[in-house]
């Protein structure tokens, strides 16, 4: 009989030291159009408030950005699965860079704000093919396991997060359309990289259903860690979507501070993390990390300029942590194949990340400024209670999962 006081961490015991550099080419064409693919969600950021003057517009209608370009990813979670399923992982790879390239481009073109945030909610679909099947092929076809890849995966995320604010700011400097045109020309340089260097992966033995990812949510650890992520996602978009309206800074400024917020989310999420799991558990590091994350925000509502600039930038470390623990512990604790269970868990997590956005300025609209960041507190301390009632469920869960998923890690199983 297993102890549960001596049980190891479920998501790092036995696991090798990743290898990060020695991939196949085919991966480090898919993990930089990833970059790109994350660039465009921090894109945004340091010329929110050029946007909204540019297109006579309040903060809550400029914060459509985010929610348009979120609920259309957190819907079309349940559809990526289904057309990867029946047309393979490099087309629906293709697929989502060709619709991200045409809309970032209109995005660009945009006369009013209904027309901007109608292109983004187009992105946004685009994102949604690419980025949930990158994460499939990258698994599939990297060196090292699952392991790797998913460091392989949240590197592309954190230097994606790192730069989108600053090439924002610097296209934006001279015009608020350059950086959606910028961001067209570089996905359509993925396009071409992943056309070229990518072969057609090997389909799955059953065809994945639009009711998959729903049915993966009925397995109690993948609901209580998607559960937790919600209430994290809304405290991470608020300070990603609402933060530059409280800075009020210029886009050089504002694309400074979000860089170096992006740099410590990279370094955190894949040199830090990992260390911190192996030492301390997965779950220990991911509930303390939460709670300190809601610590930090509130300073961020309630201290001078200086504080909220310096808070804003501590906010990536915490946030790198806790993406790359909920990346594992989505793929590993639940019994459903790993494209499936990641879907039914974004499609809850996108939604807090479409909401946010909008409830935000509204809140500081009924209230004052300092408020939607009592809020994120709130839900990140919720998303850490979440973790800690479910301790036991998600800890033993995952340990008995992780055997199974060591067989799955072959292309086929990943692969799209």
């Amino acid at each position: 009989m297993r102890s549960r006081t001596s049980a190891p961490d479920p998501l790092t015991a036995g696991a090798e030291r990743p290898s990060l550099l020695r991939q196949p080419m085919a991966v480090w064409a898919t993990a930089g159009a990833s970059v790109v693919a994350f660039m465009g969600i921090g894109l945004v950021d340091p010329i929110l408030p050029s946007i909204a003057r540019g297109l006579d517009a309040d903060a809550s209608q400029v914060s459509l950005l985010f929610t348009s370009y979120f609920l259309i990813t957190a819907v079309a979670m349940l559809v990526t699965g289904f057309v990867s399923s029946r047309i393979g992982g490099r087309r629906t790879l293709l697929l989502g860079l060709a619709l991200v390239v045409v809309f970032a481009a209109l995005s660009g073109t945009s006369g009013s704000v209904g027309e901007l945030v109608g292109f983004r909610a187009g992105w946004g679909l685009g994102n949604a093919l690419f980025v949930s099947t990158s994460l499939a092929v990258i698994v599939g076809a990297a060196a090292g396991g699952s392991a790797a890849a998913i460091l392989l995966y949240e590197s592309a995320l954190g230097l994606g997060m790192a730069c989108g604010p600053l090439l924002g700011a610097v296209l934006g400097d001279a015009s608020w359309r350059y950086p959606f045109f910028g961001t067209a020309a570089l996905m359509a340089v993925g396009f071409l990289a992943i056309t070229a260097l990518l072969k057609e992966q090997p389909k799955p033995a059953r065809r994945t259903s639009l009711l998959d990812p729903l049915k993966a949510l009925g397995h109690g650890g993948l609901a209580s860690v998607a559960a937790s992520a919600f209430f994290y996602n809304y405290t991470f978009f608020t300070v990603l979507a609402f933060t530059p309206f409280v800075l009020n800074m210029t886009p050089y400024r504002s694309g400074a501070v979000f860089f170096a917020w992006g740099l410590l989310l990279a370094v955190f999420s894949v040199l830090v993390a990992p260390r911190l799991q192996r030492r301390f558990g997965s779950l220990k590091v991911l509930g303390g990390s939460l709670l300190l994350l809601a610590v930090d925000v509130l300073v961020l509502g309630y201290g001078d300029h200086t504080a909220a600039v310096a808070c804003t930038v501590l906010t990536g470390a915490f946030i790198g942590v806790n993406n790359t623990v909920y990346t594992e512990l989505a793929l590993g604790v639940s019994d459903a194949p790993r494209p499936v269970a990641s879907a039914g868990y974004n499609f809850v997590r996108w939604f807090a990340a479409a909401a946010a956005p909008f409830l935000a300025p509204k809140i500081a609209e009924w209230t004052d400024p300092h408020v939607p960041f009592v809020v994120a507190a709130v839900t990140a301390v919720l998303g850490a209670g979440v973790v800690r009632v479910r301790r036991r469920s998600l800890a033993e869960e995952a340990v008995e999962e992780q055997p199974r998923h060591a067989v799955e890690d072959g292309v086929a199983a990943f692969a799209e």
